[in-house]
């Protein structure tokens, strides 16, 4: 198993062009009847089941068949042309094939139906959990005796791709054992580890085999794309807002930076987009590999809070809300309430797109948390196209790539704030005089770097398997 190709040059080769709606490598044919990147921006709707509706298949269904029907017809009702339905995987949807199987069925014939009768522009992205566990013997990210979750997760990739999925996604959790360890202790190293190198060598491993999967299941379903939801995300909940201080917010941007390196190797394997809404790397991917990405910012408050809700949008060619649990709302299911919330965002960005003022909204969108922290001051078009700059001249070493592209977000922090641009307490402020330190120490060989951390992180930490990434 092995990539296709490394990116070492840009998609764009002007900032200035990256803008919500259009993308370089846009996705044509899609679904029912949906072009992504290619214009416009459409809305993605995701959600959970109640718990106990996991009860029995048939009962798993039909709630998704509720949520599906619920969220088709608030699209119809206030005229929204177009939107995709993104289904994350309960655990006993990937554990046994058939049951993800037959709520995507159910789920395509409830949008086959919308489609003819209305005209409506329908999606479905399915993604399978993760449900491989690092701890199981003999190697539970690839090989597992017990349950054979590997293969579970596989087999139902087939099996969603099949039944009408548009997309195949996935959120993997390759390196997320030092990725934890490292965030409780403040640790760099384990998180370019556990992030830059664990968790690119085992995204190779799954997404060779998810492109392969999909692309021989004889239908119109492509491989979609990742986020590193387990590492950089954590990273993110854990340093917080503005009253938090469990991990420095320049600590956050910097593995955000090198998740990017990471979340490119689905594309390097073959996947087209698009790529999944949580990845708030989005913008440095977009800019190496030009393909259409779903964002979540500000209305995705029904799953968490960031401090970059309006700036994420900036160049997104789908517009989410990351999850929801189905209940009753005043306004109707939270499914039709969230679904119009980012309908009428996505009309907006549309209308903005239609008049030639797309721009402007982007720039309004950047100023709007430029400035509130540093995680949004990286992810800015303009210097997250420079990290991206950083990667691809690092292309074909998936170490150097995510050193440099941290290195470069530290570096970009820290000129601002030099500056005067962008504040800093002193609390982050050391964080990152201490971090271009390290970063600058850090070994420019992979192999020392790996060997290193091998046997530092094998002493460390319990559950590290060194068989999981084939080392």
């Amino acid at each position: 198993m092995a990539v296709k190709m490394r990116y070492t040059k840009m998609a764009y080769t002007n900032p200035d062009d990256m803008v919500f709606g259009e993308a370089p490598n846009p996705i044509k044919n899609y679904g029912l009847d949906l072009e992504l990147g290619a214009g416009y921006v459409v809305p993605e709707t995701n959600y959970a089941p109640r718990p106990g509706s996991e009860a029995s298949k048939m009962k798993l269904v039909n709630e998704y068949r509720h949520i599906t029907k619920d969220i088709l017809e608030r699209c119809v009702t206030i005229g929204l042309p177009t939107m995709q339905l993104e289904t994350e995987h309960v655990f006993q949807m990937t554990n046994d094939p058939s049951w993800g199987e037959a709520v995507t069925k159910k789920q395509f014939e409830l949008m086959k139906k919308f489609n003819e009768e209305y005209g409506i522009k329908l999606a479905l992205r399915h993604t399978p959990g993760d449900i491989r566990r690092d701890e199981l013997a003999p190697a539970g990210l690839r090989e597992d005796a017990e349950h054979d979750y590997p293969n579970k997760m596989i087999a139902t990739v087939e099996a969603c791709a099949k039944a009408g999925a548009s997309n195949i996604s996935c959120e993997t959790v390759g390196g997320k054992e030092i990725l934890d360890y490292a965030v409780a202790r403040q640790d760099l190293k384990g998180i370019l580890f556990g992030i830059g190198c664990l968790g690119s060598i085992d995204m190779e491993w799954v997404w060779s085999q998810i492109v392969d999967t999909v692309n021989k299941a004889g239908t119109s379903c492509i491989p979609g794309g990742e986020t590193n939801c387990s590492g950089a995300n954590t990273c993110m909940f854990v340093a917080g807002g503005l009253l938090d201080n469990n991990l420095p917010h320049v600590y956050a941007i910097i593995a955000r930076a090198i998740a990017a390196g990471r979340t490119l190797v689905c594309y390097e394997c073959g996947a087209k987009g698009p790529g999944k809404d949580c990845g708030y790397e989005g913008p440095i991917v977009k800019a190496v590999a030009g393909v259409p990405h779903a964002q979540e910012g500000k209305d995705a408050t029904c799953a968490h809070a960031d401090v970059m809700g309006n700036l994420i949008a900036q160049c997104c060619d789908l517009w989410s809300n990351e999850s929801v649990e189905y209940h009753s709302e005043f306004g109707g299911s939270t499914v039709q309430v969230w679904a119009q919330a980012l309908g009428y965002e996505v009309a907006l960005m549309n209308a903005a797109k239609q008049t030639g003022k797309d721009k402007v909204l982007r720039d309004l969108y950047v100023a709007a948390d430029l400035y509130r922290d540093p995680q949004p001051y990286v992810l800015a078009y303009f210097n997250a196209f420079k990290v991206g700059q950083a990667i691809v001249e690092n292309g074909n070493d998936v170490y150097l790539r995510a050193k440099a592209a941290g290195e470069t977000a530290a570096k970009i922090v820290d000129e601002a704030n030099k500056k005067g641009e962008l504040k800093l307490t002193k609390f982050e402020r050391k964080a990152l005089d201490k971090a271009l330190e390290e970063l600058a120490s850090f070994p420019d060989s992979m192999d020392a770097f790996m060997d290193e951390c091998i046997k530092e992180y094998s002493e460390k930490v319990d559950v590290f398997n060194p068989k999981n990434y084939g080392l």
